[in-house]
């Protein structure tokens, strides 16, 4: 009996990875429990254990007394003497109590203890080595399915994929080897319970890791990330050193890394974006495709919205297709993003206007200019014509030598009186 309990011993702790001290603690706990239920008390139980031989002593401790009032927790001096005559008054003797007087209701509980044990100590035992990979990768096998989760087999335990962590379009059959999130290790009442996901946006990042060293090893440091798993993630990323483009080292050589990454996530849409500081900046990349002509931010009580005016033949690429574009843009920047064509919004732009007003008024004094110019026309024009009309005011003139002539009819008469 005490070698096939050893065996069962080192088979719980290779297949559940509980210690045989764990399981050890959980059958003497059991003992204690059955022999409360079969003698009603247990405060004088001692469970031994013999790790040699693999055998549970269950001892029950009496005191030596003159007269004996509870027969469970004392023995008389008379009856312990004839045990041992070197007992007195006050010894503490031991008696061993054979499992096999307890009642069927005792060993039932006796088994409860020690399952209910081994379950807590499974559970703690999963928590304490699968919490460190939560939020991490890791390949199970797909098991079985039911219309709540796909089972997956990580290691020796087996993880749920709840049906809004499943991706859209993808199947999952037994035996599939498939690479999910770690996303939340716990537990419920039924033991432990470890979820992962294949829709979750972490997933692509720690997917970037893997493809991209400078990524990993903090060079280039994605910022932010948002995803409609199964159709189309943005992406933004910004680089701590400035000789290197994190948007070129994230594609890879002719799109290698990125393709990786779009192969892993069964042809989902990637769009690896620059994160700028400047806002309007880091809402134009946002928005690629689409081409921006400006951003415009809304008042202080309202920081977090933006005005973005893109080209008339833009503006369905800008929204992308049912809203995709912009919702993805505006998760990634946090920013409340409305589009408008340029057709019909008038945007401010405080230079252009302070160089029309410039203008204005160089045209106004250039005005002035002219009409004082073309008052000092009129004028000379006018004494111009005034002048004939003085010198040809009388139709006589004098000669030097005192004659005076008339002109009539061009000819000139002499009316000098001889």
């Amino acid at each position: 009996m005490s070698k096939e309990m050893l065996e069962a011993f080192a088979t719980l702790e290779k297949t559940k990875g509980i210690k045989q001290d764990v399981i050890v603690e959980a059958i003497k706990a059991a003992l204690v429990a059955a022999y409360k239920k079969n003698y009603n008390q247990a405060t004088n139980v001692i469970v031994e254990f013999d790790e040699r031989r693999g055998d549970f002593k269950l001892m029950t401790e009496k005191t030596v007394v003159e007269e004996v009032h509870d027969e469970r927790l004392e023995i008389s001096l008379k009856d312990a003497l004839t045990i041992n005559r070197a007992y007195e008054l006050g010894d503490k003797i031991r008696f061993e109590v054979a499992p096999k007087n307890f009642g069927r209701i005792a060993a039932q509980t006796a088994k409860q203890v020690i399952m209910q044990h081994l379950r807590e100590a499974e559970r703690n035992h999963i928590i304490d080595e699968y919490s460190q990979y939560e939020d991490e990768l890791i390949t199970g096998t797909v098991e079985r399915r039911d219309n709540r989760f796909v089972y997956v087999k990580i290691g020796n335990v087996e993880a749920v994929m709840p049906r809004n962590d499943q991706m859209p379009g993808e199947t999952y059959n037994p035996q599939d080897q498939i690479r999910v999130l770690v996303t939340h290790v716990g537990s419920d009442s039924k033991g432990a319970q470890i979820t992962v996901s294949r829709t979750a946006p972490d997933m692509v990042k720690r997917l970037f890791e893997q493809e991209v060293p400078e990524i990993y090893d903090g060079t280039v440091e994605v910022v932010s990330i948002a995803r409609e798993a199964g159709d189309r993630t943005k992406i933004a990323v910004k680089s701590n050193d400035p000789n290197i483009d994190p948007v070129g080292t994230c594609v890879g050589q002719r799109g290698a890394r990125v393709q990786n990454v779009v192969n892993e996530l069964d042809g989902e849409n990637i769009d690896v974006v620059k994160y700028e500081e400047d806002p309007s900046d880091y809402i134009a990349n946002a928005l690629n495709p689409a081409e921006v002509i400006a951003v415009q931010f809304g008042d202080e009580d309202d920081e977090k919205s933006a005005l973005v005016i893109v080209p008339d033949y833009q503006l369905s690429l800008a929204i992308g297709k049912k809203g995709q574009n912009v919702r993805l843009a505006a998760r990634l920047t946090g920013y409340k993003i409305d589009i408008r064509p340029e057709s019909e919004v008038e945007f401010v732009d405080e230079s252009s206007d302070q160089a029309e007003k410039e203008n204005k008024e160089a045209e106004s004094d250039n005005l002035v200019a002219g009409d004082a110019s073309s008052a000092s026309d009129i004028t000379e024009d006018s004494a111009a014509e005034e002048e004939p009309e003085a010198e040809t005011s009388s139709d006589e003139t004098k000669t030097e030598d005192g004659l005076q002539a008339e002109v009539t009819n061009g000819e000139t008469v002499d009316t000098t009186e001889e």
